[in-house]
């Protein structure tokens, strides 16, 4: 099922996420998740961002399996087709030493790419939807996904990490958001 993605000006986006304790239901979120994200053409989708803040995040970067230079999976190398679309809850990570300069954009704020410094390299500790846990090693777009998604489930957004002059050239967009969130709450209310 499309679940509603919210938008920059939402509370719920700047929110340091709830730990997740695994039930049946979040399967069913997962599905949720994997469908809105795909339809809305992303490569990834945190909880937050359907208006539930709760650790947990998908990725999927399989449409570009040149994305990234090396995977390792618990040590092994491993394909993308291995582990996507990634759906991982309370995720811990560590970084590398070098950066990387690329562009990013979010389904939550529509329109706008900048670029954004992250580390170059990840090693990700993740817990999946059974409970097992895997430590992913990677670099590329996959890399710079879950460093992301991940942001979100701390209140982070992409925005926030670029320089002050890029956003000083979105500022006006990001105030149009804020306010057409609170318009929109305004109506909500009025429907009550």
């Amino acid at each position: 099922m499309l679940r509603e993605i919210v938008y920059f000006g939402d509370p719920v986006l700047r929110k340091k996420c709830a730990s997740v304790e695994l039930s049946d239901e979040h399967k069913a979120l997962a599905d949720d998740m994997i469908e809105t994200m795909r339809e809305a053409h992303g490569v990834g989708l945190a909880a937050p961002q359907i208006g539930i803040p709760i650790q947990m995040a998908v990725v999927d970067v399989s449409h570009d399996p040149e994305c990234l230079s090396f995977l390792r999976l618990n040590g092994s190398d491993a394909e993308l087709a291995d582990i996507m679309p990634l759906v991982f809850v309370n995720p811990e990570l560590e970084f590398g030493d070098e950066k990387a300069t690329d562009s990013e954009g979010c389904l939550s704020i529509p329109d706008i790419r900048a670029d954004v410094i992250r580390p170059e390299h990840l090693t990700a500790h993740l817990t999946l939807l059974d409970g097992s846990k895997i430590t992913v090693e990677c670099d590329g777009l996959l890399a710079r996904a879950i460093q992301h998604e991940v942001d979100h489930l701390n209140g982070v957004l992409f925005i926030d990490r670029i320089k002050a002059t890029a956003k000083a050239r979105i500022r006006t967009t990001l105030r149009k958001f804020q306010q057409e969130y609170k318009e929109s709450q305004r109506r909500k209310s009025w429907k009550k």
